[in-house]
């Protein structure tokens, strides 16, 4: 595996998602938000938020990091056998944002909005995989 191209692809997703997480988890839906504002933990540019913008961007990054790391390794070279593999791994995590949408007390399409982020996370970073590693 060609290191360098690998965390050129990680960067490009990383950065890439940090603008989908900003447009599915932030953007959209914003005022729903504000329905359960005793359900967030910092809310309304309260201290330590951006401390926790830093640390999501970094777990986002290790996710792109891992779908890079995974088509490499097994081999999916092509855009349609990366993005079957971001698919595969998105409806894996579904169930994990279900349960969680269950039991946190927010309104239903931040849900939705949530699983969509992910899913953009995910393709863009299968894209970046077949686009800079090759």
């Amino acid at each position: 595996m060609n290191w360098t191209r690998f965390a050129m692809a990680v960067a490009a997703a990383g950065v890439a998602a940090s603008f989908t997480d900003w447009l599915f988890m932030g953007v959209l839906f914003h005022g729903k938000y504000l329905e359960t504002p005793e359900m967030w933990r910092r809310p309304q540019g309260g201290k330590g938020e951006t401390q926790a913008i830093v640390l999501t961007s970094l777990v986002s990054t290790i996710s792109c990091a891992v779908i890079i790391y995974l088509c490499e390794r097994i081999h999916m070279h092509t855009y349609s056998q990366s993005l079957k593999l971001a698919v595969a791994m998105w409806v894996a995590a579904l169930p994990i944002l279900a349960t969680f949408s269950i039991w946190t007390k927010y309104h239903a399409t931040l849900a939705v909005s949530h699983s969509l982020g992910w899913l953009a996370r995910f393709v863009l970073s299968a894209v970046a995989a077949t686009l800079l590693m090759h």
